[in-house]
């Protein structure tokens, strides 16, 4: 027994002793240099902060006022497979309709290839943002024809304008009571616009007294666009289920283009891609 107690104890102090050592090394290998400075040199001012205005974030770029920018995006459509089976009594039979899978199943019209909404629709949206300072609410911008029929299944919705991209109705948030000092501003577009400097048939509307217009207040119209207003039991439909008055600028005259913009059945139905 007391020759393991020595065996033991010799470990360990080979163990101390070689931590020392190698302690010893470390101290002896150690390097460092001398800080030299000039006189005074630690005493100095730091330059004054200057205030800089911080770059937008992506997401805030290209706003009208303090709301974003319309763009076509605010325009695809509206439907959705978890909306509930539209039952219709007509005539003779009971219709049901069922909505589309909305702008997850399709695009938006196509020009050229590329989706497409008449810029004129863009432009007096975000015109109407930047002199109210309010968001303006799109309720309807393009539908496809499964949406279309869903939301309206009468015979006259079936030739809508919303199929081809040439229509758009929307509200505006804090006047949804003031709906025809929206139609002034409108008109002031196209009195102020540059491109319109000296076209009559532009700056100049008129109201619409033919039939049938389905709406109580005249339709105001100019060569370029057509604009109806919704009162609160006007136009109700899947897309306008709100308690508001609404309006709606339909397009007449493509100015690019030069032509008017009327509904084919083949632009509506084939003019756009499937998911």
């Amino acid at each position: 027994m007391y020759i393991v107690f020595l065996l033991i104890a010799l470990l360990c102090s080979s163990c101390s002793s070689s931590e020392e050592e190698a302690e010893t090394l470390r101290k002896l290998n150690q390097k460092g240099e001398f800080i030299y400075r000039k006189h005074d040199e630690f005493l100095f001012t730091p330059p004054v902060a200057e205030r800089t205005t911080p770059e937008s974030y992506p997401w805030e770029k290209g706003f009208t006022g303090t709301h974003p920018k319309i763009t076509k995006e605010f325009f695809r459509c509206k439907g959705s497979h978890l909306n509930p089976v539209h039952i219709v009594q007509q005539k003779e039979e009971v219709a049901r309709f069922y909505d589309c899978g909305g702008s997850e199943k399709h695009s938006l019209q196509l020009r050229d290839n590329k989706e497409f909404i008449h810029p004129i629709l863009i432009e007096l949206l975000n015109y109407i943002q930047a002199k109210t300072n309010k968001r303006v609410v799109i309720t309807a911008g393009h539908r496809c024809p499964e949406h279309n029929l869903y939301v309206d299944p009468s015979p006259e919705n079936q030739f809508s304008k919303h199929l081809i991209g040439a229509e758009v109705s929307f509200y505006v948030q804090g006047l949804e009571e003031r709906s025809e000092s929206i139609v002034k501003i409108i008109q002031d577009y196209y009195l102020k616009t540059e491109k319109y400097k000296d076209k009559k048939e532009f700056q100049e509307f008129t109201r619409y007294d033919k039939e049938p217009n389905n709406v109580s207040a005249l339709p105001w119209m100019n060569k370029e666009i057509f604009i109806k207003l919704f009162n609160k039991r006007e136009g109700r439909n899947f897309d306008n289920r709100h308690p508001y008055p609404y309006l709606s600028i339909q397009v007449r005259w493509d100015d690019s283009k030069k032509e008017k913009v009327i509904y084919t059945w083949d632009q509506a139905n084939h003019n756009y891609l499937r998911r």
